[in-house]
């Protein structure tokens, strides 16, 4: 793989813009190359002759070399601005011929340098301040443990404090064991103290020595601070995980002081555990990013050696080895304060234990996954084929049972197809999501090492084909043969049987068949129901997205609940349609997942402020009453219900397309560099969006002849038309998620976001 290749796939998404810009100046050195080759002979085929003809003779004695050595090409500098460094370089040879152009090359590599340079200092600024703050929530951390754990614990008998960001140790301690501790960090002075409470337990059995009257043991008490002190100044921050904790918080005015409970503890170690990890990882992304753009310059700078015949990359290097970014001392000292702080109070000392926990988790794709998927795939097409044939044969379609079959079954077996359907396109979301490098596995919050790739995505959906159609098969099969005719019981049950063989693999505990992703989705399902008990993040809302495109899917289910409760399901027939209680229901979980988004943004109104969510939640709400018009015209209510329920589709479809194109997808910007679209694309074909824009539109009319409720056409039964529209629907949010995600990794690029920010358990007041 060339460099340029592997450059931008090791790049941070979020950070691309951030990197040096190898591309254009691999397209300027391309120039220099053209612009160096010599030119055509004239027509008079007369040779022009060379300048060095021209210069003045340096006599026969002279050594060959010039006195310009080829590294003389160029110069560099550091120039100091106030606080502002900027790195320069002065290309001396720019009448030479494609000199112009030479020139071009160091202006732009100059630039992007100190682009990559100011980046990185701001980022180390920042990580240098999260540092300390980190340190002082390990203090009351490790103050709250002791408190806890051995309340009796005088103050002086506290843990030494933990400095992650090594600042400077105090005036008073002055030497550890005859040494000196001047100029060194209080992180370096604490690991001695750390070494000398080791060996003093070892030979005296205690914690600590109470000889504070001699030598070392004075120095170590003077240096350690009374930290329980801290505790009274200190209030909780632990943002509530249960419904009923939630309401807890909404009742308090202010937040609570610690209760110096177990479970507050527990609670506390755990968001400083995932701050420690994701600040861990921070700083190993900023040392690769170090790296990787180290590299990118050293082979740029070759290259224009290996064009021009120059030595150019010698002095350019030792520039960039001067930088900041060549010399990564402050990141690599804080990586190896945090390994050391997480490994002891994290791991029980134990290195490996720790090391595994911090280090980022890297899914590896198993070829069986892929095998498998193959396999099921083709079964899943033989199965199809199979009854295509059986239904041609045994002409099921012009059987008396038809219509039975169209109403009784066919739902039951939609339902495993529409959600067939939907997995195989978040599979194709997944694969172009990875290929146009759209960070899904960040935004989602999926934890490391345990988000599904496209494979395993299609290989869940081919495996729940071929099980829905080998059922569907068998149901047929044995409906005819006179051998199983008679198991009418067992016959009529194979659609109960296989929804809850899905249903036990949902909720199964054990860890089989990606339980990471299983237990991901229940847990934000269960955000669902209890929506406005919890903060929305991007996976809730977006769940509840995809819930608003399956609303036949949960009426599907419905019908399961009545057809295999109430009905006569030997004998293939049901009074559901007949229930008012069916029939209000039918209503009710059609208006559930629109009534959650609803909710959904009127939390997210309450927590950030953006009259924004006040329209997103209009358009929902709109949505909710098109549903109930149409339910009303369902129920012949009259031509009043009619008219309201096409004025109402009608509003719905147009506030619900605008709001994705424009919101969601944030194209039809008219001044945008890219025109009716937006700054920045993913995809460098521009048609790609019109056609979607196009495809939404059409497909919204889809969903909108839905709720208008269309009669039965004459060559089609309803329920094949109504899974026809639910299919058209699917395939419409399919398209959607790929441009919803991108919007909003593009938002993520502008804002160089390429981290959650974890919430830390303590507030406290400056004088701690």
């Amino acid at each position: 793989m060339k460099f340029g290749k592997e450059f931008l796939s090791q790049m941070v998404p979020e950070w691309q813009e951030a990197y040096l810009d190898y591309h254009n100046l691999k397209a300027i050195l391309k120039e220099v190359s053209i612009s160096r080759q010599p030119k055509a002979p004239d027509a008079s085929g007369k040779l022009k002759r060379k300048m060095s003809l021209y210069r003045a003779f340096s006599g026969l004695t002279t050594q060959r070399n010039s006195p310009r050595k080829q590294d003389d090409a160029i110069i560099t500098n550091i120039v100091h601005n106030g606080s502002e460094e900027s790195y320069q370089s002065m290309f001396f040879m720019s009448s030479d011929r494609g000199g112009g152009n030479e020139v071009l090359f160091f202006r732009e590599l100059d630039a992007e340098f100190n682009k990559v340079v100011r980046f990185y200092k701001k980022n180390v600024g920042e990580l240098t301040v999260e540092a300390e703050e980190l340190s002082k929530q390990m203090d009351i951390l490790v103050a709250l443990r002791i408190k806890v754990e051995k309340p009796d614990v005088a103050s002086n008998d506290v843990d030494e404090p933990v400095d992650l960001a090594g600042a400077a140790a105090s005036s008073t301690v002055n030497s550890i064991n005859g040494r000196s501790t001047e100029g060194r960090s209080r992180f370096e002075i604490t690991q001695e103290v750390e070494t000398v409470d080791e060996e003093m337990e070892a030979k005296e059995g205690n914690s600590y020595s109470r000889k504070g009257s001699r030598g070392t043991t004075q120095t170590i008490q003077e240096h350690r601070p009374a930290s329980l002190d801290l505790l009274p100044h200190v209030r909780v921050n632990i943002a509530p995980e249960t419904p009923v904790s939630t309401l807890k918080y909404m009742v308090a005015s202010s937040k609570a002081g610690l209760s110096y409970k177990k479970t507050e503890l527990r609670k506390s170690e755990e968001l400083v555990t995932r701050a420690l990890i994701e600040f861990y990882q921070k700083l190993q992304v900023l040392k690769g990013y170090s790296f990787l753009n180290i590299l990118a310059v050293s082979k740029i700078v070759k290259k224009y050696d290996k064009i021009t015949s120059r030595r150019a990359s010698k002095v350019y290097l030792e520039m960039v080895d001067k930088s900041p970014l060549g010399s990564t001392l402050e990141v690599t000292r804080l990586i190896e304060r945090v390994e050391a702080v997480f490994i002891k109070h994290f791991a029980n000392g134990n290195r490996r234990k720790g090391m595994d926990i911090l280090r980022r988790k890297i899914r590896k794709e198993k070829h069986g996954i892929t095998f498998f998927s193959g396999v099921f795939f083709g079964c899943a097409m033989a199965l199809v084929a199979a009854i295509i044939v059986v239904i041609h044969l045994r002409n099921i379609f012009e059987s008396t049972g038809r219509s039975q079959y169209m109403d009784n079954i066919f739902p039951l077996y939609s339902f495993f197809g529409f959600i067939i359907l939907h997995l195989m396109m978040y599979s194709g979301n997944i694969y172009f999501w990875r290929r146009y490098r759209v960070n899904y596995s960040f935004m989602f919050g999926f934890k490391q090492g345990t988000e599904l790739s496209h494979r395993e995505v299609f290989f869940l959906s081919t495996g729940l084909a071929v099980l829905t159609l080998a059922c569907v098969l068998s149901h047929l099969d044995m409906e005819v043969d006179l051998k199983t005719k008679r198991f009418e019981a067992i016959t009529e049950s194979i659609p109960l049987a296989l929804l809850t063989v899905l249903l036990l693999i949902i909720f199964c505990p054990f860890d089989i068949i990606f339980r990471s992703s299983r237990f991901f989705l229940i847990r934000s399902a269960f955000h669902l129901v209890c929506t406005p008990f919890y903060k929305v993040t991007l996976e809730d809302f977006f769940l509840a997205d995809q819930l608003t495109s399956q609303v036949q899917a949960f009426r599907s289910l419905e019908f399961y609940i009545c057809y295999y409760g109430w009905g006569d399901f030997i004998r293939r027939s049901n009074t559901c349609k007949e229930s008012k209680v069916f029939e209000a229901f039918y209503f009710v979980v059609a208006i559930i997942p629109y009534w959650i988004r609803t909710l959904q943004c009127l939390r997210r109104l309450i927590e950030e402020k953006n009259v924004m969510h006040v329209f997103n939640g209009l358009k929902y709400f709109s949505t909710v009453i098109a549903v109930a018009m149409r339910t009303g015209n369902d129920l012949n209510m009259g031509m009043t219900w009619r008219n309201l329920a096409a004025v109402s589709s009608v509003i719905a479809t147009i506030s619900g397309t605008y709001w994705d194109i424009v919101c969601d997808w944030g194209l039809l910007r008219r001044n945008s560099k890219n025109p009716w679209l937006r700054d920045k694309l993913v995809i460098s074909n521009k048609s790609v969006y019109f056609a979607a824009i196009v495809l939404n539109i059409l497909l919204r009319l889809a969903w909108m002849q839905s709720v208008l409720g269309f009669r039965e056409a004459p060559f089609i039964h309803r329920q094949a038309l109504i899974a026809i529209v639910a299919v058209l629907e699917i395939i419409r949010r399919g398209i959607w998620n790929f441009f919803r995600l991108e919007n909003e990794h593009l938002n993520n690029v502008g804002k160089y976001r390429a981290f959650d920010s974890v919430p830390l358990p303590f507030d406290y007041d400056e004088m701690v």
